[in-house]
C-alpha cells in the first residue's frame, strides 16, 4: 500500500488518518506545534464547537462517536438575551431530537489522536511546521528545530490539513490557473469567560447556545463539562464600522467595562474575570478561503479548512472538515489506490458544496446579530414551523437542512432561498401565524418546491 502524509494534525488531520489507517495506508503526520496532550497549548481557534449530524457521521464511520458523545452538550435552541434582560429560546429542531452540541475543540483532537495511534500504521510527527513543497516530486519540506533545521519527506501521497493559512496551499499559489480567493470580515472576536457557580453548577440555561444580538455585533456563550460557559464577542474592528461599538473604541478598563453594562447587563454579572479576559486574550480574525483546484498531479490534496475556511456563524466548519473525509472515503472505495481519480472525484463532489457553505456562513452572521430578535424574522419563524409540519418531505427549514441533515450545502442554500422568498410573501400584512393564506401557500410551495421532493 502506499505511504500518506498528511500536514497538519488538527481535527482533520486527525481524524482522515483514522479513515486512513482502517483501510492499511502507512499514515505520517506532521503538525508544527507540540502533542497537544502533553503540553499545555491552545487547541487553535478559541470558538466552541458545535457538533451535529455530518460530523456525527463521520464520527461514528471511525467508531469514536459514543465517547465524544460523552464530552458533549446538548443544546437545543438559541436562548436570545434582550437588552432588558429578557430571554427566550428559539427551537433548532421540530422537537427534542433535533439538537447541537457543544464540545470541546481541545478534547475532541485528543480523543482523535488517541483513536489514530491505537494503529500501528499511524505515527504522528510534533514540532514539524511544513515550510513548503516540490508539487512535482511531491517531497514536504519541514523545520525540524534542529541547527539544520531542513527535513525533506517523500511521500506517494500528501494531503494538506494545515488551516486557513496552508503552507502547501502557498505553493499551490504559484501554478498557473490556481484561483484563489481570501476574505477578511471587519470584524473580530474576542474569547471571554463566564465560571460555574459557587457549587460548581452552570449560572445559566445549560442546553441552549446563548445570544445576545445587538445589531451590529454580539455575544454568544456555549456550555462546557466543567459548569463554565466559553463566551465569545464579535465586534468591529475599527471606530469606521462601528463607532463606539468597536474593539478599536475599547481600548481602556473603563471603555470595556461601560460597554458591557450597557449591552450585556445580565452577563457582565456572571463575568468576574471579564477585564482580565479581555486585554489577555487576543483578538481572534475571521476569514473565508476559496480556491481551486484543490488536488494537483494525483499526489497532492488540500481538505478541510486549506481548501475552504469559512466563518464560524453556521457551526459547520469542523463539520464540513469531517465530511470532506466521509466523501474522500467514499471516493478511495470508487477508485481504489488511483489517486488521480479519487482527488477528482473528490473536488468535483465537494467544492461547489463548500462554496455554498461559506456563503450560507456569513448570512448566518446577519441573521445572529440582527435578525433573531427582530419581530417580522420571529414571525417568518414560526410559519416555516408551521410549514415544515404540514409539508415535512418538501418544506425543510434551511437551518434543519445544513444541520440535522446531510442535504448537499448547494441545495440547501437553493432551496433555503426559494424558501425564503415564499415565507417573505406569506408574511405580509400579518401578524400571527394563524393568518396565513394556506392555499397561496399550497400553490407557493407546488410551484418552486416541487423539484426538490424527497432530497432528504
Amino acid at each position: 500500500m502506499q505511504n500518506i502524509t498528511i500536514v497538519g494534525a488538527g481535527l482533520a488531520g486527525s481524524l482522515l488518518s483514522v479513515y486512513l489507517a482502517k483501510r492499511g495506508y502507512g499514515v505520517n503526520i506532521y503538525e508544527r506545534r507540540p502533542d497537544m496532550r502533553k503540553a499545555d497549548i491552545s487547541a487553535g481557534k478559541s470558538i466552541n464547537l458545535a457538533l451535529s449530524t455530518r460530523g456525527i457521521h463521520a464520527l461514528k464511520e471511525v467508531g469514536l462517536y459514543e465517547e465524544i458523545k460523552k464530552i458533549s452538550i446538548p443544546m437545543y435552541g438559541r436562548m436570545i438575551h434582550s437588552p432588558d434582560g429578557a430571554t427566550s429560546l428559539q427551537p433548532y429542531g421540530k422537537d427534542m431530537s433535533e439538537y447541537i452540541n457543544s464540545v470541546s475543540r481541545g478534547e475532541l483532537n485528543k480523543k482523535l489522536m488517541d483513536l489514530a495511534e491505537e494503529f500501528p500504521s499511524v505515527k504522528f510527527h510534533f514540532n514539524m511546521p511544513c515550510t513548503g513543497i516540490d508539487l512535482n516530486k511531491n517531497i514536504i519540506h519541514f523545520n525540524n528545530g534542529t541547527k539544520t533545521g531542513a527535513e525533506e519527506i517523500s511521500s506517494d501521497v500528501t494531503i494538506a490539513t494545515d488551516g486557513a493559512t496552508s503552507p502547501v496551499r502557498m505553493e499551490m499559489l504559484k501554478v498557473p490557473r490556481f484561483d484563489f480567493k481570501q476574505e477578511y470580515e471587519n470584524y473580530g472576536y474576542k474569547e471571554l469567560h463566564i465560571p460555574p457557580d459557587a457549587n460548581g453548577h452552570f449560572q445559566m440555561e445549560t442546553n441552549a447556545l446563548h445570544i445576545w444580538p445587538r445589531g451590529s455585533f454580539m455575544l454568544i456563550a456555549l456550555p462546557n463539562m466543567d459548569g463554565s460557559f466559553t463566551c465569545t464577542l464579535f465586534l468591529a474592528y475599527e471606530r469606521a464600522l462601528g463607532g463606539e461599538n468597536s474593539f478599536e473604541a475599547l481600548n481602556n478598563k473603563k471603555a470595556v467595562q461601560s460597554f458591557f453594562e450597557k449591552n450585556f447587563a445580565d452577563a457582565i454579572r456572571l463575568m468576574p474575570g471579564l477585564l482580565n479576559d479581555f486585554f489577555e486574550n487576543p483578538t481572534g480574525t475571521l476569514i473565508t478561503v476559496k480556491c481551486y483546484p484543490w488536488c494537483m498531479n494525483g499526489k497532492t490534496a488540500l481538505l478541510g479548512d486549506s481548501a475552504h475556511a469559512i466563518v464560524p456563524f453556521f457551526g459547520q466548519g469542523m463539520n464540513a472538515a469531517f465530511e470532506d473525509c466521509t466523501y474522500l472515503n467514499e471516493c478511495i472505495d470508487k477508485f481504489p489506490g488511483e489517486w488521480d481519480k479519487i482527488f477528482n472525484a473528490y473536488q468535483e463532489m465537494r467544492k461547489v458544496n463548500t462554496d455554498a457553505i461559506a456563503d450560507l456562513a456569513q448570512e448566518n452572521f446577519v441573521e445572529m446579530r440582527d435578525l433573531v430578535a427582530d419581530a417580522r424574522f420571529q414571525l417568518k419563524k414560526k410559519i416555516e414551523t408551521l410549514l415544515y409540519s404540514k409539508y415535512p418531505e418538501v418544506f425543510i427549514p434551511k437551518y434543519s437542512m445544513v444541520t440535522f441533515l446531510r442535504v448537499p450545502y448547494s441545495a440547501a442554500l437553493q432551496r433555503g432561498r426559494l424558501q425564503e422568498a415564499i415565507l417573505q410573501e406569506l408574511s405580509e400584512g400579518i401578524s400571527d401565524p394563524a393568518e396565513i393564506d394556506l392555499e397561496k401557500a399550497d400553490k407557493l410551495i407546488k410551484e418552486r418546491l416541487s423539484k426538490f421532493e424527497n432530497i432528504n
